[in-house]
């Protein structure tokens, strides 16, 4: 478990889901179709903050809310189940792991408190680059060690929400691959201070927005002789592949809470659309072809349900967790896909109306099979390392 974090009962959680319901209903789907396409939730994102919600993972000693994964999860569970899109602010949950594991107390105290508080935005996850997706040891951004500071250079993509960060957690190469036994060996973690005391974005550093089929706020990030201080590097020089997975363990476990509460939404909404809309004097959910999807979303979303708690489970408990949590993510992405193309059936043409936010949310959790990893990846790391088959990649 992470230190500091407070192992939360049945009562709990169903506390928080009333409190971010009750914080989520001020918005609405309303809300959420009119930032379309591009506009940031600033204002869901400063009260989710404000609340404490956002800072859950930060042990109370830091200002946080002292949560374990389990309860951060049902946070963002329920953000997704009213409609909203958590993944305008998921990352300073996820990226958390890395932090609270591997960071120093000096690091801890300068920062924590501050991002606890709102007054730092850690929302950038510097990793994916454009010749290293989920091949994470091809990375060739460069951290070169200069005296008391680093020099990086390089690029990121798939960087999302760095433009509404002060804060980047960056996995760059220290050691050139070639003078590695792993080409995950020689990595390293940085905590980088995007901005200066004005808030503009440090010399050497450049955003550019990416422009997508909804609205993530995921850019490019360029990297030109960007200054870091030694004091920057997050754990021990090298180990970065290994004190990242932490990060990556979590955000697997929370992105399927999200996909868990995406098909939430499209189920309530096609199983109420199907029992008030009458075709040919009876209601369409008297057809079982209307609902046997909807009926068989629902069990396949209760099963990836109970694979996301086991595997928030085993990361609390500190326990090795990548199987589990890489099998949530995927057994909840593709139940909210389906849960997403059986309440469009249900819906018919109406599914394809913005105002029902049908095709929103579709949109929104397709990602998931593609994203953080690819679900077919995600099959191949079942195949070699959970069931010992060759290597097929």
């Amino acid at each position: 478990m992470i230190a500091g974090a407070q192992p939360v009962g049945r009562d709990d959680l169903d506390l928080i889901r009333i409190e971010v319901q009750r914080l989520a209903d001020r918005y609405g789907c309303d809300y959420w179709r009119g930032l379309e396409p591009d506009r940031y939730p600033e204002e869901f994102v400063a009260d989710l903050t404000a609340h404490g919600w956002l800072g859950a993972l930060i042990p109370e000693e830091y200002g946080g809310g002292g949560l374990d994964l389990t309860g951060a999860s049902v946070v963002l569970e329920e953000v997704s189940a009213s409609g909203g899109n958590p993944a305008a602010c998921h990352a300073q949950m996820y990226v958390m792991g890395t932090l609270l594991r591997h960071g120093s107390e000096e690091q801890k105290r300068r920062y924590l408190p501050r991002i606890a508080s709102g007054e730092l935005r850690l929302q950038a996850f510097g990793v994916t680059e454009p010749a290293a997706g989920s091949d994470t040891g091809s990375i060739r951004t460069r951290a070169v060690r200069d005296g008391d500071t680093w020099q990086v250079n390089g690029q990121k993509i798939w960087t999302s929400r760095a433009l509404h960060s002060d804060l980047m957690l960056l996995l760059a190469r220290t050691t050139p691959s070639s003078e590695c036994e792993r080409h995950t060996d020689g990595l390293s973690v940085f905590l980088v201070e995007m901005r200066d005391a004005a808030g503009d974005l440090v010399p050497g550093l450049t955003i550019n927005p990416i422009p997508t089929m909804m609205n993530h706020s995921t850019t490019e990030v360029f990297f030109d002789e960007v200054v870091l201080p030694a004091d920057a590097l997050v754990g021990t020089e090298g180990m970065g592949f290994r004190h990242v997975l932490d990060g990556m363990n979590a955000e697997r476990i929370l992105i399927a809470a999200e996909c868990i509460g995406d098909g939430r939404f499209f189920l309530e909404r096609a199983s109420a659309y199907a029992s008030e809309r009458v075709v040919f004097g009876r209601p369409i959910g008297a057809n079982q072809g209307v609902q046997f999807p909807l009926a068989r979303a629902y069990a396949d979303l209760q099963a990836a349900d109970l694979m996301r708690y086991r595997a928030a489970e085993l990361f609390d408990a500190g326990q090795p967790c990548a199987a589990e949590a890489n099998m949530a993510k995927l057994l909840a992405s593709e139940a909210s896909w389906s849960a997403g193309n059986a309440a469009l059936d249900t819906h018919g043409g109406f599914g394809f109306a913005v105002e029902y936010d049908i095709e929103r949310k579709l949109r929104e959790t397709r990602l998931y099979k593609v994203a953080p990893i690819s679900n077919n990846l995600v099959l191949t790391f079942l195949g070699e390392k959970v069931l010992g088959m060759p290597r097929s990649y």
